[in-house]
C-alpha cells in the first residue's frame, strides 16, 4: 500500500522470539498510523482489563503514511500503552528522528510483549531485529546512552534512570525529544527493556509524486507566511504563549492558585530569547523551527517549552529562567515528565504549607529542586514518595481538592477557569489531564483568537472537533502546530479591531453548526488544502479518498476507540471531572464565571459524541463509524 513500509514487528521479551504483526489493509484506510492505529492493536491485544505493571500489557509504536516523506512536519511518531498514572490508555507522541529510521528499517511500527529477565536494548536494521545485552547501559542518563548505541544516521528511544526506578511519570526519550506523558518510559522499565535503536535506507512508495511534491512546497510557504508559524514561533517558540496565557490569567501560577504570575516578565519567551537563546532547532521536515537551543551546566542543550516555564516557574513561584532551563536539561537527562513533575513538587509545596505534609518543600525556595529531580529519579528519600505523582501523594496525605490531576495524569500549564473549554478538554481527554489530546480549545480562548474563556456556551461542540482534528493529525503524524493555519490571520493581526470582537464575540454561538457538521461529515466530502492541507497530503501520498471528512471522521473513530479501551479499564463517567479548586473555588473573587462550568458542558458533550449519559459510545455511534464489531 502506498505511503506505508507494510510491516510491523512483534517482540516478545519474555521469550526473546521475533515475529510479524498483521495489519490489513482495511485496518489502515480506517486508522492511517499513530495513535488511532495503535489504540486498534491495543484493543485487539487484550479483552479485559490489564495493569500497566504486568507481562501482558504491550507497548506499541507507531509511525504514520507521511513519515519519511517530505511533508512538513512528519517526523512525529507514537507510543502507547496502559499508563502506570492512570491505568488507561496513554499515547505519547515524539518528535525525535526514531520514527523516521524505523521507517527506514522497513516498518510502520512495533508490538513489544511480555518482560525480559535480563536489562536488554532491541537493535532494528533493515535484515534483522535482535535482542541485545543492556547491562552496561543500565545506570546512565539518556544522553550517555544515546552516545552509546552509534552515530549518525540511528534512531535512538531511550530510557534514563526514572525509567529505570519505574518513576511513574518517567519519559522516552530520542534525541532531545520526549515521548513524556503517562509514564511510558516506567513500563520501558518494568520490562527490563533500556530502549531501541533503528536504521535502514528504505523508502516507502508515494501514489502521486510530482503534485504531493508541489503540495509540499505550498504548504511550507503557507507555513512560512502566517503569523504563528512563520513569525510566532520562530521567533520566540511555544514560549512565546507565556506573556498572552498571563495576561488573560490562563498561566498556571503557585499550584493553580492563581491564573498570573507578576514575575512572568523574568521567564516569558521574549526574556529566553534575549538572555539565553543561542539558536533555533527543528525536529526532521520541520520548516517551523520552535525549538530553542540554550546552554545548562555549561553545554548547548534543547531549551524549556511553554509547558516546562509554567510547571516549573510560575507554578513553583520561580523566577529563575536558568534554574528552568537546567531543570529542564535535567528532567530529559533523567527521562522524566517536566509537567507531571513540576506540578508534584507545587502540589508538594502546598501541602507543606497547609500543614498536611511536612516536607520542606515551599514556593519560591527553588534551591532544592536540581537536586530534587535527581531524588525523584533515584526513587531517594522524598523523591521515592514524589515519584508517585499526585494522585497517589493525595491518597496518602489528603489534599485531593488541588491535587491538579485529571484520572492521575497531572495537567498542563492552562489555568482553566479563564479557558472554559480548555476545562472541558481536560475532564474528557482519553489519557488525562492534556491539554492536546483534550483539544486545545485554549487556541479559540486567547492564545490564537480571542473568544471568551468564560463563557461556557458553545464550547462543547469547538472541544469535540478539535479533538478529533488532533486525534487525526496525529494519526496522519503531522506535527499539531501546522493546525494553526485553520487560524485566520486577520483575527490574530487585528485583535481589537471592531469585526474581530464582532466575530469573537459570535463564535460560540455557531457550537450547534459545528456539531451539526460533526454528526454529518459527509457534507465535507471535498478538500481545502489552503485551510487544512493534511486530508490532501494523506490522499497524494496513499492514493486513499481522504476528504476533510473523512479525515475528522477517522479522527472521531479513533477517539471512540480510545474510549471503549478506556472503560474496559474501568473508566466511569464520574472520572470525566476536574480537581475541585477549579469547579468550586472562584479564580477572581468579584467575577462568578471565574470557575470551570463543567456541569454545564459536560452533558452537552456526550449527546454531541453520541454517547449516553454515562459517557459511553451508543452502538448506533459506533456502527456509524464502522466500530460496530468492537464492544466494551
Amino acid at each position: 500500500m502506498f505511503g506505508y513500509a507494510g510491516k510491523i514487528a512483534k517482540i516478545n521479551l519474555s521469550t526473546g522470539t521475533v515475529g510479524d504483526y498483521t495489519i490489513s489493509d482495511k485496518d489502515r484506510e480506517m486508522f492511517l498510523g499513530g495513535k488511532t492505529l495503535a489504540a486498534k492493536i491495543i484493543y485487539d491485544s487484550f479483552k479485559s482489563k490489564v495493569e500497566a505493571f504486568s507481562e501482558e500489557n504491550i507497548i506499541v509504536i507507531t509511525t504514520s503514511p507521511l513519515a519519511s516523506s517530505t511533508s512538513p512536519c512528519s517526523s512525529r511518531f507514537n507510543v502507547s500503552t496502559i499508563s502506570p498514572l492512570t491505568g488507561l490508555l496513554v499515547s505519547s507522541n515524539c518528535g525525535g528522528s526514531f520514527g523516521l529510521h524505523l521507517k527506514r528499517a522497513g516498518y510502520d511500527g512495533l508490538v513489544i510483549c511480555g518482560k525480559s529477565k535480563e536489562k536488554v536494548y532491541v537493535e532494528i536494521t533493515t535484515e534483522d531485529i535482535s535482542i541485545r545485552n543492556a547491562t552496561h547501559l543500565w545506570g546512565k542518563n539518556t544522553s550517555e546512552v544515546q552516545d552509546l548505541l552509534g552515530g549518525k544516521n540511528i534512531g535512538k528511544f531511550v530510557i534514563g534512570i526514572g525509567g529505570e526506578n519505574i518513576v511513574r511519570y518517567a519519559a522516552v526519550i530520542s534525541e532531545e525529544r520526549a515521548a513524556g506523558r503517562g509514564g511510558v518510559g516506567a513500563v520501558f522499565g518494568f520490562k527490563n527493556l533500556k530502549g531501541i535503536i533503528a536504521s535502514g535506507k528504505e523508502s516507502t512508495e508515494t501514489f502521486d509524486k510530482q503534485n504531493f511534491k508541489n503540495h509540499n512546497l505550498n504548504w511550507i510557504k503557507s507555513l512560512k507566511k502566517h503569523i504563528l508559524t512563520g513569525q510566532q514561533l520562530p521567533k520566540l517558540g511555544t514560549a512565546s504563549l507565556v506573556s498572552m496565557m498571563n495576561y488573560r490569567n490562563q498561566f498556571a501560577t503557585k499550584n493553580y492558585s492563581r491564573g498570573s504570575y507578576h514575575d512572568f516578565e523574568r521567564i516569558n519567551g521574549e526574556t529566553l530569547r534575549q538572555d539565553h537563546l543561542i539558536k533555533n532547532k527543528g525536529c526532521v521536515t520541520c520548516p517551523i523551527q520552535c525549538g530553542r537551543v540554550v546552554k545548562a551546566y555549561g553545554k548547548e542543550v534543547k531549551g524549556p517549552e511553554l509547558e516546562t516555564l509554567g510547571l516549573l516557574g510560575s507554578n513553583l513561584l520561580n523566577n529563575d529562567m536558568q534554574s528552568i532551563i537546567n531543570l529542564n536539561h535535567l528532567c530529559d537527562e533523567y527521562g522524566i515528565d517536566t509537567i507531571s513533575f513540576g506540578s508534584t513538587v507545587g502540589f508538594a509545596m502546598e501541602l507543606n504549607e497547609k500543614g498536611l505534609w511536612k516536607n520542606g518543600l515551599t514556593f519560591g525556595d527553588c534551591s532544592r529542586l536540581e537536586e530534587l529531580v535527581k531524588k525523584v529519579a533515584t526513587r531517594e528519600g522524598i523523591g521515592n514518595e514524589l515519584a508517585e505523582g499526585t494522585k497517589r501523594i493525595a491518597a496518602k496525605y489528603g489534599g485531593r481538592d488541588f491535587a491538579m490531576n485529571v484520572k492521575g495524569l497531572e495537567i498542563a500549564a492552562y489555568e482553566p477557569r479563564a479557558a472554559q473549554g480548555m476545562g472541558l478538554g481536560y475532564a474528557t481527554s482519553n489519557r488525562g489531564g492534556c491539554h492536546l489530546n483534550g483539544g486545545y480549545l485554549v487556541v479559540l480562548e486567547g492564545l490564537g483568537l480571542n473568544v471568551s474563556g468564560r463563557i461556557a456556551r458553545g464550547k462543547a461542540a469547538y472541544t469535540i472537533f478539535f479533538q478529533d482534528l488532533m486525534e487525526a493529525v496525529s494519526a496522519g503524524g503531522t506535527c499539531l502546530f501546522t493546525t494553526y493555519s485553520l487560524l485566520p490571520q486577520v483575527l490574530i493581526n487585528n485583535p481589537n479591531k471592531s469585526l474581530v470582537r464582532f466575530i469573537n464575540r459570535v463564535i460560540p454561538y455557531y457550537g450547534w453548526l459545528v456539531g451539526f457538521l460533526h454528526n454529518n461529515a459527509w457534507l465535507m466530502s471535498f478538500n481545502l488544502k489552503g485551510v487544512l492541507p493534511h486530508p490532501a497530503s494523506l490522499r497524494l501520498v496513499t492514493g486513499l479518498k481522504v476528504t476533510i471528512g473523512s479525515f475528522l471522521k477517522t479522527g472521531e473513530r479513533g477517539y471512540n476507540l480510545e474510549r471503549i479501551i478506556n472503560i474496559r479499564q474501568g473508566l466511569k463517567s464520574s472520572d470525566d471531572t476536574l480537581p475541585k479548586r477549579l469547579t468550586s473555588e472562584l479564580q477572581r473573587a468579584d467575577d462568578p464565571d471565574s470557575k470551570v462550568k463543567l456541569e454545564v458542558m459536560i452533558q452537552d458533550y456526550y449527546k454531541i459524541r453520541g454517547w449516553d449519559e454515562q459517557g459511553v459510545p451508543t452502538k448506533r455511534r459506533l456502527k456509524k463509524l464502522g466500530l460496530e464489531g468492537y464492544s466494551l
